[in-house]
């Protein structure tokens, strides 16, 4: 029995120094933290001059440098045609998908010779919709669905007091996107900014 002993203790060290060094490991590696919009800021320096809406028919568009395929298949369609006709903010919503899928390989030189290395964060695009959107979407926390039910029940209380009906089209896409508050406020961004806008 004494034989079998030590081979125990042995083991049991090397289990009890592994667990240690990962632990160690993992304390001092650097971690990745949200992508920030001055990332977003300089990526968009690198790879366009920083200018948004460029369109220099190289088949890249953007400030971000989105291929007609790319921004198609990452969610571009629900905000332009193509990047060069969207906002700022839609592009990085749209580039944070990219990010989340594919890395920052996606725009290999620049994201290389700047050390971007943050993680994806999805994103809102109400930074160009009336201060008192905003704020309805800043009160209602990190969640999608929240953020879609606090919008929704401001413009129903607003249609409410002015004795009219919620828009069909805004029930229908609260009811089919309310976790994808992005594609719910994109559809009804008109309705939304004018009558909670008021």
């Amino acid at each position: 029995m004494a034989r079998h002993a030590k081979p125990n203790r042995t083991f049991a060290k090397f289990a009890a120094s592994t667990v240690v060094l990962g632990t160690a490991t993992a304390l001092l590696a650097p971690q990745a933290s949200a992508a920030p919009d001055s990332d977003w800021d300089r990526l968009a320096q690198c790879e366009s001059g920083g200018n948004w809406a460029i369109n220099t028919g190289n088949g890249y568009y953007g400030g971000l440098q989105f291929s007609p395929s790319t921004w198609s298949a990452y969610g571009g369609q629900q905000y332009a045609a193509s990047a060069s006709q969207a906002s700022r903010e839609q592009q990085i919503a749209v580039a944070e998908n990219v990010l989340a899928a594919q890395g920052w390989g996606a725009w290999p030189s620049c994201s290389a010779r700047l050390g971007l290395n943050s993680a994806s964060t999805p994103r809102s695009v109400v930074g160009s919709a009336p201060a008192q959107v905003q704020a309805i979407v800043a009160s209602a926390g990190d969640s999608s669905e929240a953020a879609s039910d606090a919008v929704y029940n401001a413009l129903k209380g607003r249609f409410s007091a002015m004795g009219m009906p919620m828009p069909a089209q805004v029930d229908s896409f609260y009811n089919a996107y309310r976790g994808d508050f992005n594609t719910f406020y994109t559809a009804n961004r008109e309705t939304i900014d004018t009558v909670l806008g008021m």
